[in-house]
């Protein structure tokens, strides 16, 4: 499979890379490197693909012309490149929201109007979902953003629908729930956390820690990106990724307490607006769909990613 993958240089972009790359894929990968956070930890993710089946194309999505698009000749393509965050979207700062998860999937999208054939698969997230009103929540859910971020990634997942409909693209959208693992984002929890406590500091968290989440572990997400862009058969047009866990952020705590084997020093902090206080989805759809369960538990997981944190000091 020839594969290109956007945002490829970022935390479940070079997850997915690695893992396409280690099957024998072909791929090709496109980020522009923002600022977001380090950009050096996102060259470093793109040198570690030492592959002659590796090309990367370092440019923003909302600028490549069609015809460079086009000119990749893919099979598949991994819409993963946006701006994250629920606390940076709001304010002065949502224009680059608008930007890299609205604008520069509307031009991936016009792009492969050009390539019958190829399947799109979008990251979306679970921040549509906002303040569910029932757990765990089906892809049957009228979306309600709490965030501005999440009504960005709404509107990416409008835009996949739209052009599904009218121009009968191969597409799919994936909504994300809380996605972890070796090579999380310096901003995410789990990084945070796990560095406060390899450099005995306080962990800081905001909110009560009483706050649910389901986390996911990236090597689960990246199995079912690959299974959705390999599924011969038409997919539904929206399907859920929950890793199964909703436990409490206190409750995580608690087991990076074990697996670290130190005391852990919690230091509260006032909520952050568009924080909502519970996500829990239902992955039935996904089940049925690609034959995808999560496999990997929270702990597994919390264990990978401590000895992926220990391995960077």
């Amino acid at each position: 499979m020839r594969v290109l993958v956007t945002g490829a240089a970022g935390f479940i972009g070079s997850n997915l890379v690695r893992t396409l790359l280690a099957r024998g894929d072909d791929v090709i990968g496109v980020d522009s490197l923002t600022s977001y956070y380090d950009p050096a930890v996102k060259r470093a993710n793109v040198d570690a693909f030492d592959s002659p089946r590796f090309r990367f194309v370092e440019a923003d999505l909302a600028d490549i012309d069609t015809e460079t698009l086009l000119s990749y000749d893919v099979d598949a393509i991994a819409h993963l490149a946006g701006q994250p965050g629920v606390r940076g979207s709001w304010g002065d700062q949502f224009g680059a929201y608008t930007h890299a998860n609205i604008t520069a999937t509307q031009r991936l999208l016009e792009a492969l109007k050009g390539a019958p054939g190829v399947r799109l698969v979008y990251a979306s997230s679970s921040s549509v979902y906002g303040q569910a009103e029932s757990y765990p929540t089906t892809e049957e859910t009228l979306p309600a953003p709490h965030s501005p971020y999440g009504v960005t990634k709404l509107a990416g997942e409008h835009l996949v629908h739209l052009y599904r409909a009218n121009y009968g693209l191969d597409t799919v959208a994936l909504r994300f729930f809380t996605v972890y693992g070796p090579g999380q984002r310096p901003d995410m929890a789990f990084t945070r956390f796990l560095r406060a406590v390899s450099a005995g500091e306080p962990i800081r968290v905001f909110g009560d820690g009483e706050q649910i989440r389901d986390f996911t572990f990236v090597g689960d997400i990246v199995a079912a990106m690959i299974a959705a862009m390999g599924v011969a058969a038409p997919l539904p047009r929206v399907m859920n990724l929950s890793g199964g866990s909703s436990v409490s952020v206190n409750e995580v705590l608690a087991v990076i307490g074990e697996i670290t084997g130190a005391t852990v020093d919690v230091r509260y902090e006032p909520t952050v607006q568009g924080d909502v206080f519970r996500t829990g989805g239902s992955s039935e759809l996904a089940r049925d769909a690609l034959g995808w369960t999560p496999q990997v538990s929270l702990r597994e997981g919390l264990q990978r990613q401590w000895d992926w944190v220990r391995g960077l000091g």
